[in-house]
């Protein structure tokens, strides 16, 4: 490439991210300008206040308020004494999982021949609710991802909860703080392989386990279901990055920080270079101060102040969550370095370019159950596009997500941040309840990608209720609306790896072997003591003997409790200076967010284009020009079967051909499906669920393309006159059956109907009317 032509690259780059940073700071500057209007009760002109009497000074009110303050600082920092007490007690003892409900140890992977940290949990049955071990169980799967286990059953309201509740048997695969030593993550993966093995064991009456996999532990929950499809039922997972990459470079505010870390941080050597300093072991405690400092607002002011200004009611919702969140768990070198350069970083899993212990790739094809991805758009850690581009890059088409009998559901949230996602309870009575619900009627859905909704509604007694619809979709059209750039902005990553692979190599060549060698347990051990967030709970706890006094003197404010009223005027203006600190530290982290985001692009836009890629006249790489789907291999391959296959397939043809298209499918219409197929199962095939998929979404891409013949060659699929007078007799049964019988058809529908008994049924022998009742719908 020539110098005039990298130049006009480079300028062209330069510009598109100019343009972006500066309608970042716009943003991020009418935020702050309505914040601070809204704080100081201005009107629409942002000067003069609505209300512009200011209160009178009161001695009384100034005294109260001044009682108020130092009684809430005292209860204050008596909260993070406590905090601090159960810090220290749970690091001396081994932090146990945080659940909230009673459980009993099934497997011990530290007992295995390749012993790992981790261990299988049976969930108690709650009291008053029987739990029926013929129903599918729930396997449970929590990120590792610097916390520790527990946080998909914190608390009543919880994905754990949720399916107790509804009398499901429930297991948890949990972590202990210390690995095992030499333990990888495939050894962990083969370890929940033997978990899922044991829950198959204790109910072999039930259909098989439901795997739920939280953030990281949604890729751990992939992995198991793709090396071990046959044993893995539905899978879920919840603000899990499967596409480390995804996140829609736009012009909105915020998007998606977290991405850019790799690149900013030279790639994965700094992993290692902490994990070295370690003794060979990662400190999770720099994971947890990643997430924090992705909102500082929240993690320097706004939780604490909601605990000092709520300081009488706050404290123990407060302290349940620090325990969690306070849990510093480790993982080994070859663990964290394994999770960096093969997903942060090279974002290989949906690829195939991460192999098993077998030395096989981990092919996500291979999942042959439902698979329902939950993320949400208020999400900045698991942005949408990281959780469902992945479907885009493995599959390509809708087309082979059908050929392949796959099922695909996509819920979104539209606001809920990351954590919210695991530990809300309105998100668990909503979303995970109604997940829980649908998950044997997914089952039986036709293959293909559908959206999820959920709709509140009230019943008769007003009470609110829950309706859910699926919209069947294409995949090319959910691409495109999560990623307004065409994915270009993803690119760029590859320079990230290029970089990444270089630095790492440097590192292990020339600084690896010293860091090693000045590195100890001692050392190590000190590092973690040390680390910010220990320190700031151990330094605040009967440690520290200068704060003996702070618990007498906390219960005695307890005792005589003197609060200022809710009218306070001194109070207001507490909340006032509370809400501008808020609004100058989110305005910080706007500016910083989209600094670090010119800055990446800066950098790596120019070395992708220059080095690894040719450029578009835009001054990005273009995409690749659009597929004629039906020069696609699996579909000409199906096409070219068209007239192969037997009663099977002929059922399989008639059921799409017959089937309502278009609208929007609530779910009593795929349960009254599931129950009318119970119904005549004597007249269905006897194979496995993912089979008949697999089979419908063949039939279905054939008639699809290839109506007309479609429907002319059904006899040959149907030569055998016992087949064929079955299947009519199944065709005539259910045009009288009540069930069906509920809405008119469309006219697609009445003529597919008389279109098949035309070719299968000769008019002089027909017995019955050819045409459809005007009351059905099939």
């Amino acid at each position: 490439m020539d110098a005039e032509t990298l130049l006009s690259q480079s300028q062209d780059i330069a510009s598109k991210i100019s343009h972006v940073l500066q309608k970042r700071t716009q943003i991020a500057q009418r935020h702050l300008n309505e914040r601070v209007s809204e704080t100081l009760g201005l009107d629409h002109n942002d000067s003069v206040p609505v209300s512009s009497a200011a209160a009178p000074f009161n001695p009384l009110n100034a005294w109260q308020y001044t009682v108020d303050t130092m009684q809430r600082s005292l209860l204050f920092w008596d909260t993070l004494y406590k905090r601090g007490n159960e810090f220290v007690e749970r690091s001396a003892a081994g932090p146990t999982p945080v659940l909230h409900f009673e459980y009993d140890m099934l497997v011990d992977g530290r007992t295995f021949e390749r012993p790992v940290n981790y261990a299988l949990l049976q969930l108690r049955p709650l009291e008053g609710v029987g739990v029926d071990v013929r129903k599918r169980p729930y396997l449970i799967i929590d990120p590792r991802a610097g916390h520790g286990p527990g946080i998909g059953g914190f608390k009543d309201d919880s994905q754990a909860g949720i399916a107790l509740r509804a009398g499901y048997p429930v297991y948890f695969v949990v972590f202990f703080r210390d690995p095992e030593p030499g333990q990888t993550m495939l050894d962990v993966c083969n370890a929940e392989q033997l978990f899922v093995r044991k829950v198959r064991s204790l109910h072999p009456d039930s259909p098989k386990p439901a795997i739920i996999g939280n953030c990281q532990g949604g890729w751990a929950a992939m992995m198991l279901a793709s090396s071990d499809p046959d044993d893995t039922g539905p899978i879920v997972i919840n603000g899990a990055p499967m596409s480390y990459w995804g996140g829609a470079w736009s012009e909105g505010g915020g998007d998606n920080p977290m991405r850019y870390s790799g690149g900013m941080l030279g790639g994965t050597w700094l992993a290692s270079y902490a994990a070295d300093l370690g003794n060979g072991k990662f400190d999770g405690a720099y994971l947890v101060e990643n997430f924090e400092n992705l909102n500082p607002a929240n993690t320097f002011w706004d939780k604490y102040y909601h605990l000092f200004s709520n300081i009488d009611t706050e404290p123990p919702r407060f302290l349940e969550f620090e325990r969690w969140w306070g849990s510093y768990y480790l993982m080994n070198r070859e663990e964290i370095e394994w999770i960096t350069r093969n997903l942060f970083v090279g974002n290989k899993l949906w690829s195939g370019g991460v192999t098993n212990s077998s030395g096989q790739s981990f092919d996500l094809r291979e999942i042959r159950s439902p698979i329902v991805l939950f993320a949400s758009m208020g999400d900045n850690i698991t942005p949408p596009q990281q959780a469902f581009n992945w479907v885009a890059d493995l599959y390509g088409s809708t087309e082979e997500i059908k050929a392949r009998g796959q099922v695909i559901v996509g819920l979104t949230h539209e606001n809920i941040g990351h954590l919210g996602i695991f530990v809300s309870g309105k998100v668990a009575r909503k979303e995970h309840k109604q997940i829980v619900s649908v998950l044997e009627t997914i089952e039986t859905f036709p293959p293909g990608l559908y959206g999820m909704s959920i709709n509140e509604v009230r019943n008769a007694a007003g009470e609110v209720e829950y309706e859910v619809d699926f919209h069947e979709r294409r995949l090319e059209e959910i691409a495109a609306h999560y990623n307004r750039f065409g994915r270009v902005d993803e690119k760029p990553f590859e320079a990230v790896a290029a970089v990444s692979n270089l630095n790492q190599r440097m590192y292990e060549l020339l600084a690896q072997p010293f860091v090693q060698a000045m590195s100890n347990e001692t050392s190590a051990r000190m590092l973690r003591q040390f680390h910010p967030l220990r320190w700031q709970r151990w330094a605040v706890s009967a440690m520290n003997p200068w704060l003996g006094w702070l618990p007498a003197a906390a219960q005695s404010v307890r005792d005589n409790r003197q609060r200022a009223s809710v009218d306070n005027p001194w109070s207001k203006l507490e909340h006032n200076g509370s809400e501008m600190l808020s609004a100058s530290l989110d305005y910080y982290r706007a500016m910083r967010d989209a600094g670090t985001e010119a800055s990446f692009f800066s950098v790596y836009a120019n070395l992708y284009a220059t080095f690894l890629g040719k450029a578009s006249a835009d001054g990005l790489p273009a995409p690749a020009g659009a597929v004629n789907p039906r020069e696609l291999p699996f579909v000409r391959t199906a096409l070219q079967a068209i007239g192969e296959g037997g009663y099977t397939e002929a059922l399989a043809r008639a059921a799409f051909l017959l089937s309502h298209k278009g609208a929007s499918l609530p779910l009593a219409r795929f349960e009254l499906r599931k129950e009318i197929a119970e119904s005549y199962a004597q007249y269905l095939p006897d194979i496995a669920s993912d089979h008949w998929r697999r089979i419908r979404g063949e039939q279905e891409i054939i008639v699809s393309f290839e109506p007309d013949e479609a429907i002319a060659t059904l006899p040959k699929l149907l030569e055998h006159s016992e087949d064929r007078a079955r299947f009519l007799e199944l065709l005539d049964k259910l045009i009288v059956d009540e069930r069906v019988l509920n809405s008119a058809p469309d006219a697609a529908q009445k003529e597919a109907y008389e279109r098949i008994r035309a070719v299968l049924a000769p008019r002089e022998s027909r017995k019955r009317p050819a045409r459809l009742p005007a009351g059905t719908r099939a």
